[in-house]
């Protein structure tokens, strides 16, 4: 299963409100992941948060096509709560209060993948 990554560049010291914001993160409604026609594109299957310093990373574990994850995710309350939630501890601002601009900045923020190892069969 692929994993995605995306960066927030983010004021150092803040890590209480941060944690407390990721840790009343409201879950999507399903993993079932939708194109722009409705076909099936995809599934999230797990996502995790790390943070150091100025740096926080979100880690997307997935199937499918990830513009199509990304999408999905530009649609979901918690997600738009958690950016909105954000915007005071940002260094730099993110577009993200649209799905157009949430899909932009989601592939800005994108890490590129060195490499991914499972175990998994």
């Amino acid at each position: 299963m692929p994993f995605a990554a995306i960066t927030y560049d983010i004021k150092p010291g803040c890590e209480k409100e941060l944690t407390e914001i990721f840790g009343n993160f409201r879950r999507v409604r399903g993993s079932s992941v939708t194109d722009e026609a409705g076909k099936e594109a995809g599934t999230i299957l797990a996502t995790a948060v790390f943070l150091r310093d100025d740096t926080l990373v979100r880690v997307i574990e997935y199937t499918g096509d990830l513009d199509a994850v990304a999408r999905h995710m530009a649609n979901q309350p918690g997600v738009r709560e958690v950016e909105r939630k954000l915007k005071p501890y940002l260094t730099r601002p993110r577009d993200t209060d649209t799905p157009e601009g949430f899909v932009a900045t989601f592939r800005r923020s994108l890490l590129t993948t060195v490499a991914e190892i499972s175990a998994r069969g």
